[in-house]
């Protein structure tokens, strides 16, 4: 998978699975833009850690729709253009109907779904013009096995992954005459900062032994599937989503 000349927006991308992503895209001759929420100088080690240059990072609220104007064009200019967008950014909090009131249950699925879901939706909006000034382009986003299984206890964000497969289904029609083609990764667990607190209490054997490996995913294996989907060569793929969850949850 060679990404020569090629310029990559990653959301959410200061750590974890979007870190990983940036490192391999680097490591494969792209040019990346870096975003954070909050967390400036985990950006700057990522940025300072890919190999090649011209990198740049950006910060931007994802649940806000002009920050993410100004995250989009801003990467644009630094890189003079944008040919890939991978939507990682994505929070998780866990609202279990009993153990919270009304006011506090609206907040997590207004939170919830402005940054996952509305962020993303925003974020190919402003890509895509960029894209076409290019000749076209790939978007990539990343969702969750819990759009399929369901998460009883965090649906909020089962929904809102559920609504970036549907999204990513609808724009992958509607980008095509526009030569810009989208698919969704869809990971279970993965080995991150984000999963570790469920993964290291006493709920992680029970997690790991979900799948027949009898582990999670590592970052560099949802981040080498988010590579292989944006490669020129998989755009037939386009409205795919494709499982890396080891077998813990099979659909067809």
């Amino acid at each position: 998978m060679n990404f020569d000349g090629k310029r990559v927006l990653i959301t959410g991308s200061s750590r974890g699975i979007g870190r990983e992503i940036a490192r391999q895209f680097a490591a494969n001759g792209a040019r990346v833009a870096v975003h954070y929420g909050h967390d400036e100088a985990s950006a700057r080690v990522t940025r300072d850690a890919l190999d090649g240059d011209g990198h740049s990072i950006h910060g931007g609220d994802m649940a806000d729709a002009d920050a993410v104007r100004a995250l989009v064009d801003g990467a644009a200019s630094a890189l003079g253009g944008l040919d890939i967008l991978v939507n990682n950014a994505g929070i998780y909090h866990e609202h279990d109907i009993p153990a919270m009131d009304y006011a506090a249950w609206g907040a997590v699925w207004s939170r919830t779904l402005a940054v996952n879901l509305v962020g993303s939706a925003n974020a190919i909006f402003c890509a895509v013009p960029h894209m076409m000034a290019a000749g076209g382009g790939r978007v990539v986003n990343v969702s969750s096995r819990g759009a399929f299984r369901g998460e009883p206890t965090a649906p909020a964000y089962g929904a809102s992954k559920a609504g970036m497969n549907a999204m990513g289904q609808s724009l992958a029609v509607a980008l095509a005459p526009h030569n810009i083609f989208v698919a969704t990764v869809a990971p279970g667990f993965v080995q991150t900062d984000m999963a570790a607190d469920i993964l290291d209490s006493e709920r992680g054997a029970a997690i790991r032994e979900q799948s027949p490996l009898g582990r999670v995913a590592t970052p560099e294996e949802v981040a080498y599937t988010v590579l292989f989907l944006a490669a020129e060569q998989t755009a037939f793929l386009t409205g795919c989503i494709v499982d890396v969850n080891g077998a813990s949850y099979l659909r067809s």
